[in-house]
């Protein structure tokens, strides 16, 4: 249990207190005459009181300002290195990243992919970071609120004298009627708004208390706005995929548990034409501009569970032309038309052939996106798919390997079954390849032509998020104004003898707060007030003067 400290006035302090949260009288140093430091009112700071235990200091560590200030630093620095480069949701599609950022940025991108910064703001010492900052931001708010709101609310009116000749605004009046004078100076205090609380004779005006709690919510603010980038990672707040559909195909869409799919029957492009006299020179210099172009697509929904291997039942939701800035919009997603690519390679035709006699024995098209393990073509014969690269090239290791799963460059392992054959014959076929890696065979398989389909690009996305960061940036703003355009005033009227003694403070805003007061006490014929740091300032620089 932490000890108490005893004022003059009966006020039991917690140790640490600076100031009694009752009447402010210094507890410490006693015989100074140096101006009271109001930020904190006096009041018992956990981090300047406790400093024993391990829990005392890290507490002392992540409330200290300088440790606040480094975290933002820091916090700032990665995030400026997460944009030299594009981060890897934001690559290509058919790029691949283990290779795109030394082939587009040289050995500075391979650095970059290297250090992990190509998925920065996913890393777990990136989000380490953030949780640092925002427990620097509790810490320190909570070390610094509950004192300065402790030793406001326990404040009295009748304040101790070395605490009213210590403030920075100080006068004595001689009054012959104290009773006629105050009653005065509630009056042109209330026209001011100020609030009055009276005791023992003596007044306490304040206003604008209500500023003090800016910086505060400003915090609040801040932790709402990180807990909101946090949950960003939390499954089911945010989502952002990007999902190529070919014409003719239904695809789950990701992000959604495979619980809903997309059919994409028909891409529509529209370009400007050349014809219209606005356009024409422009089309000249620059070629074809989309003037638009969209998908109509089917949205469904998987109703029932489906066997392991087999496509889901589905259940037709609605039809939908998605355009750019027009997107489909179900259940907080949205599917954004981003990109196209026409005629891209769907399929690949090939025939088998005798190489003696030329003679055809069946065709069989291979569908670059489903390809089936086996192709029968009749009368004994049939082609077995061994492997398929479908952006094929040689490795590391002068093995078949593929760079994506886009078919930029397909290639195929087969095996050739056949009456005479039975075991079959192996044949390498790719774009312009036709090769027989285990030797001469009687049988090959020969390309006839390609099938073509339009491909669409969406963009799929859901954000709980959004709405958590603009709740956290308008309280934040809100501790702005609250601290930047108000400002905690507070005045002393106090009896001693026929004397009124006056003191003021401010947070900030000095020198508005004595033209406020100015016209108070001249309507109500109380001495002018000395400004405290004015005179030590002036007497500083008169012996400096005096001493050159």
């Amino acid at each position: 249990m932490s000890k108490q400290v005893l004022c003059e006035c009966g006020h039991q302090n917690p140790e640490g207190t600076l100031l009694c949260e009752a009447c402010g009288n210094p507890l410490q140093d006693v015989s100074s005459q140096e101006i009271l430091t109001m930020r904190y009112e006096g009041g018992a700071r956990r981090s300047q009181t406790y400093t024993r235990t391990p829990i005392d200091k890290v507490w002392n560590y992540f409330s200290s300002v300088k440790v606040g200030v480094t975290l933002i630093v820091l916090v700032l620095i990665a995030i400026a290195i997460g944009t030299i480069f594009p981060q890897e949701v934001y690559l290509p599609p058919t790029a691949d990243p283990n290779t795109y950022y030394k082939d587009t940025y040289g050995e500075l991108g391979q650095i970059y992919k290297t250090l992990g910064f190509d998925n920065l703001y996913s890393s777990w010492w990136f989000i380490i970071l953030i949780g640092l900052l925002g427990l620097s931001i509790i810490v320190a708010s909570i070390d610094r609120f509950i004192p300065l709101y402790r030793v406001l609310k326990n404040q009295r009116v009748t304040r101790h004298e070395r605490f009213m000749k210590r403030q920075r605004l100080v006068s004595t009046t001689v009054v012959n009627n104290p009773d006629g004078l105050m009653d005065q100076l509630k009056g042109e205090l209330k026209k001011r708004r100020y609030k009055i609380k009276e005791e023992n004779g003596n007044v306490l005006a304040e206003k604008n208390r209500f500023s003090r709690w800016g910086p505060y919510v400003n915090h609040i603010g801040l932790i709402i706005v990180i807990l909101a980038g946090v949950c960003r990672y939390v499954p089911g707040m945010y989502v952002k995929e990007q999902v190529w559909v070919r014409e003719g195909e239904t695809v789950a869409i990701p992000g959604t548990n495979d619980q809903y799919y997309l059919k994409s029957h028909k891409f529509i492009l529209q370009t400007y034409s050349d014809k219209n006299k606005k356009y024409k020179q422009t089309l000249e210099q620059v070629g074809t501009v989309p003037k638009n172009y969209q998908t109509n697509v089917t949205l469904y929904q998987k109703s029932g569970e489906a066997i392991l291997g087999q496509t889901p039942k589905l259940k037709k939701i609605e039809d939908a032309s998605v355009k750019v800035n027009h997107p489909l919009v179900f259940n907080h997603y949205k599917v954004f038309q981003a990109d196209y690519r026409l005629n891209q390679i769907s399929s690949m035709n090939f025939m088998l052939v005798d190489k003696k006699t030329g003679t055809d024995h069946g065709d069989f098209s291979v569908n670059l996106f489903d390809t089936k393990s086996t192709y029968n073509l009749g009368n004994g014969y049939s082609i077995k798919v061994l492997g398929y690269f479908p952006d094929f090239y040689f490795n590391s290791k002068n093995e078949p390997d593929t760079k994506s799963q886009q078919p930029n460059n397909p290639a195929f392992i087969f095996r050739m079954i056949t009456p005479d054959k039975p075991k079959g014959e192996v044949a390498f076929i790719g774009i312009k390849k036709n090769l027989e890696p285990l030797g001469k065979n009687d049988y090959a398989i020969k390309f006839k032509s390609l099938g073509f389909k339009n491909m669409s690009g969406f963009i799929v996305t859901k954000d709980f998020t959004l709405w958590i960061a603009l709740i956290g940036a308008i309280i934040f703003l809100i501790g702005v104004a609250q601290g930047m355009y108000w400002n905690h005033r507070r005045m002393w009227f106090q009896r001693k003898g026929n004397e009124l003694w006056f003191a003021a403070t401010t947070n900030k805003n000095w020198h508005g707060f004595k033209r406020e007061m100015t016209p108070i006490l001249e309507a109500c014929g109380l001495e002018e007030p000395i400004d405290q740091l004015e005179e030590k300032t002036k007497a500083e620089d008169n012996e400096r003067r005096t001493v050159e």
